[in-house]
């Protein structure tokens, strides 16, 4: 009889743990995502830049940062701006005009026109890709995309975000800031 009795246990402990695991909501194993601080926003491969050098309109104008992370600027050729802050760009545009002896204390200033876009994917009306506008939340960037369908987890999602190189997924919440070039997985419910 305790045999029996053991095996009835791990039975119902099994079922118990499948169930649990059948009722927890998706995404829920995932780490949270972090949060966004917009001061330290790094350039990537879609943002759309403008370059404003004081004084000289052949270097100031509009730029798109291209996939290998440069930008092609007039007299100075190829700068790297992937990974860089917009203070940062502007310091090292200023660093090459000055080695190159085109100006002896140049001021560069550089401002995001467009950032790269955000992906929503899952349970909503228009799944696709969507412009980044600053201050997007995980429910703006569902509304942008029709809202939510009938089957739609409402309260979190997944967001996985490329930083320094690696793609890493997020669960994320409502309110959960997206930042440009993140991918918004909304949920299926389980009915």
């Amino acid at each position: 009889m305790t045999s029996f009795l053991r095996s009835l246990f791990t039975v119902t402990l099994l079922i118990g743990l499948l169930a649990a695991s059948a009722c927890s909501s998706p995404g829920s194993r995932l780490p949270p995502v972090p949060a966004v601080t917009f001061e330290d926003y790094k350039l990537g491969p879609g943002d759309q830049i403008r370059i404003i050098t004081f004084s000289d309109e052949q270097l100031t104008g509009d730029f798109r940062v291209n996939d290998s992370g440069t930008i092609a600027l007039p007299l100075l050729g190829q700068v790297r701006a992937a990974g860089l802050t917009t203070n940062q760009l502007a310091d090292e545009v200023a660093a090459t005009l000055r080695s190159k002896n085109l100006y002896r204390d140049p001021s560069v200033a550089v401002e995001i026109i467009a950032y790269r876009p955000v992906f929503v994917l899952g349970e909503v009306t228009r799944p696709g890709q969507y412009p980044y506008q600053p201050g997007m939340s995980v429910v703006t960037a569902v509304a942008v995309a029709g809202g939510f369908t009938y089957r739609a987890v409402e309260d979190s999602a997944s967001i996985v975000r490329l930083q320094d190189g690696k793609a890493t997924e997020y669960r994320a919440g409502r309110q959960s800031l997206v930042q440009p070039g993140d991918v918004i997985t909304i949920f299926e419910r389980r009915f």
